[in-house]
């Protein structure tokens, strides 16, 4: 299996080579040049296995540079009980009749991240030995708020790598915040950006592309990778739990092999939901993939009419993971739409980064409306969505989760779809109390930060995750604050080149 570049379908390397790289010399993303299947016999004989066993098989039929053993290392060592507080690493909670609550935050840093950047450290290191790479990777991260924690936790320490984490100052909750700010590790750095996440993400995509940084690092035996789902590293992880989760519907006799299903995700940056997409492509049988965004409702508006337009209002909401204008994934998406089209797609993205804008063909927004379903909501109805699952059904979800669970709302009153449904909860409600605690009890709390988790806990019967209850403690390490127009002065100063 090798690798193609968004933007140049000629270019071809190996897992590895594209997990080291993160993103391709040109400003493309790297896609397998297929998909693999995996039949309906397999999914029967996966519903046996662990999670790490899970894993391990799906990685299996993209890393196959990869040796078995490596393989197993990597899942073995990411997906334990040291680093998980679940033995089943994502559970499935069922939420009412047919429709379940895939939860991928029993990670160290509770977000649905953790099942992805707990296994990036062991696919970069071992990728690195396998093309005899002699450098320190320097990873770079862009971060809405969940991304960067549990970047900074995956990569602490990992020898012959240093991380620094960029996230918008304003732009992500307290805990969110406390979190990256208190990171343990010698070879971490974390700094606030002036501006919003699409500030951080173009200029970390700037940095990676820039030749004369590229040299600089060159010469001091450095090279930049990166911990964003811009990394097929990232990526295939999340294609695992979509797999694996319908094995376990399987086997748990909620549905027949070969039944349909539909999945909710709530996402800015498309990576999550692009995720299912794959695991459909690969087998998994998908009615509908929905795809829940906040007020910043760029992609709800770009699936239902096919124009990509980010010169808008930006909103700084209570689901901050979501607050994108720039969904990078998506032209992965376009991509295998488009026949591997890397003329149209360099057309496109350039549009978009010299006008903020760009419409696609008549055939692609026929596919678009085919495979997808797109709304969105506001805080107040975020919230109110919170409400109503705590009274309805006893279930606590966190600010994003509840994106997902009004927008499939809104699907089924609107289509009459009673499809089977997973919704991807992608975190803690402990890493959002302030917002949670208010839907849940209708009035604006004055408890501080940690007092609000003690009184969430209560009310919800969760325990509070052990790596957010020892926040409380941690002194704060990182403070630095600087404009978007400083970062990659700031990012040679870190680095000493």
């Amino acid at each position: 299996m090798f690798y193609n570049s968004t933007r140049n379908t000629g270019l071809k390397v190996t897992s590895a080579e594209a997990i080291t790289q993160g993103i391709s010399a040109e400003g493309g993303l790297f896609v397998p040049e297929s998909i693999p299947e995996i039949t309906p016999e397999e999914i029967e004989s996966l519903g046996g296995m662990s999670y790490p066993e899970r894993a391990a098989y799906i990685f299996a039929k993209y890393l196959t540079d990869f040796t078995e053993a490596e393989i197993r290392y990597c899942t073995d060592n990411a997906y334990s009980t040291k680093n998980f507080e679940s033995e089943s690493i994502a559970e499935i909670s069922h939420l009412f009749e047919g429709t379940y609550m895939l939860e991928l935050w029993h990670g160290p840093t509770c977000a649905f991240k953790d099942m992805a950047l707990q296994i990036l450290p062991y696919f970069l290191t071992t990728s690195a030995k396998k093309i005899n790479l002699d450098k320190k990777i320097v990873i770079l991260v862009a971060t809405s708020g969940d991304t960067g924690k549990a970047a900074l936790e995956g990569f602490k320490d990992v020898e012959g790598t240093e991380i620094l984490v960029f996230y918008p100052e304003q732009g992500v909750s307290p805990m969110q915040k406390r979190q990256m700010k208190t990171q343990e590790g010698e070879n971490v750095g974390v700094c606030a950006l002036k501006g919003n996440f699409d500030d951080c993400q173009n200029g970390v995509k700037a940095i990676f592309t820039n030749a004369d940084v590229k040299e600089k690092l060159d010469s001091a035996s450095m090279m930049f990778s990166s911990a964003n789902s811009i990394n097929w590293g990232r990526l295939v992880p999340q294609v695992v739990y979509y797999i694996s989760s319908y094995a376990e519907l399987v086997k748990d006799g909620e549905i027949t092999n070969g039944e349909k299903i539909n999945i909710v995700v709530p996402t800015g940056n498309f990576g999550n939901i692009l995720a299912a997409y794959y695991a459909k492509h690969m087998g998994v049988p998908v009615n509908k993939l929905i795809c829940a965004s906040n007020i910043n409702n760029v992609l709800t508006d770009f699936i239902n009419t096919g124009v990509y337009d980010r010169n808008r209002k930006f909103y700084a909401t209570c689901s901050p993971s979501m607050d994108i204008l720039i969904s990078s994934n998506l032209e992965r998406l376009l991509y295998l739409m488009t026949g591997r089209n890397d003329e149209l797609i360099k057309e496109w993205f350039g549009k978009l980064a010299a006008e903020g804008r760009y419409e696609v063909t008549d055939d692609i927004k026929a596919k678009l409306k085919d495979e997808f379903y797109a709304g969105f909501c506001d805080d107040e109805q975020t919230k109110a969505a919170i409400h109503a699952v705590y009274e309805k059904y006893s279930y606590t979800c966190d600010t994003h989760t509840a994106v997902a669970v009004k927008v499939y709302e809104d699907y089924r009153k609107e289509t009459g779809d009673t499809t089977r449904t997973i919704i991807a909860s992608t975190a803690s409600p402990y890493k959002f109390s302030a917002s949670v605690l208010e839907a849940v009890e209708g009035k604006t709390s004055e408890l501080d930060e940690y007092d609000m988790v003690d009184r969430l806990a209560e009310l919800s019967n969760i325990p509070v995750p052990s790596a957010l209850a020892d926040l409380k403690n941690k002194p704060e390490r990182f403070s630095d604050s600087i404009e978007s127009g400083d970062m990659q002065e700031y990012v040679l100063r870190c680095l000493g080149v």
